[in-house]
């Protein structure tokens, strides 16, 4: 499998999901002239343009990050980096995958813009808050989204968390995420995806 990434994007969650599953893989860096590989065209590859990319043995290409960590904890069943299908468990983790892209991802999106109004700006920078609180009080005081067990969802999550630093948000208010982002920080996997990229880990 090839796994199509820009360092630190949301591409980072299937990244981590990938090591944690011990599946192989091959990573692909897309630069922002949307090339691989050097020369190769990536819209040729991924007709939207953006990463994450999953791309099979097959030339099946898997896009959007939330299919893209459950189709991999799939594969690797005895991980348990997904509850077992058709389970209250597997809904809830499809439910915090849904909250954190489009609420979280997304409020983030806007505010990486250099071109962003100002008022623009302090409505997403209040709507991000809201939605930090919100997970903050639903994570409680558990190490993972599921309490004692790490799954897709946290890889998501933790990578959308990195981006608070670069976006500039006081995380004083949320000790408990900070202390959440710690212990996946603490896991192997994910310190090795991070390096894999260029990243601090």
């Amino acid at each position: 499998m090839d796994l199509f990434f820009m360092p630190g994007a949301c591409s980072l969650a299937p990244h981590i999901v990938l090591r944690e599953a011990s599946l192989p893989f091959d990573l692909k860096q897309v630069s922002r002239q949307k090339k691989f590989d050097d020369r190769q065209d990536y819209l040729a590859v991924v007709s939207k343009g953006y990463v994450p990319a999953l791309r099979l043995r097959d030339g099946t290409v898997i896009t959007e990050g939330p299919a893209i960590v459950q189709y991999i904890a799939d594969l690797a069943p005895d991980k348990k980096l997904l509850p077992e299908p058709r389970t209250l468990g597997r809904t809830q983790t499809q439910s915090w995958l849904n909250y954190i892209s489009t609420e979280l991802h997304k409020s983030c999106a806007p505010l990486f813009r250099t071109d962003i109004s100002e008022p623009h700006r302090a409505y997403q920078l209040a709507y991000l808050h809201r939605q930090l609180r919100w997970t903050q009080d639903a994570l409680g005081t558990r190490p993972y989204v599921h309490g004692d067990a790490f799954t897709v969802a946290d890889a998501y999550l933790f990578t959308v968390l990195r981006w608070m630093p670069l976006l500039k948000i006081d995380m004083a208010p949320y000790a408990q995420l900070s202390r959440y982002m710690l212990g996946i920080g603490s896991r192997p996997a994910v310190g090795d995806a991070l390096r894999a990229e260029g990243l601090k880990a």
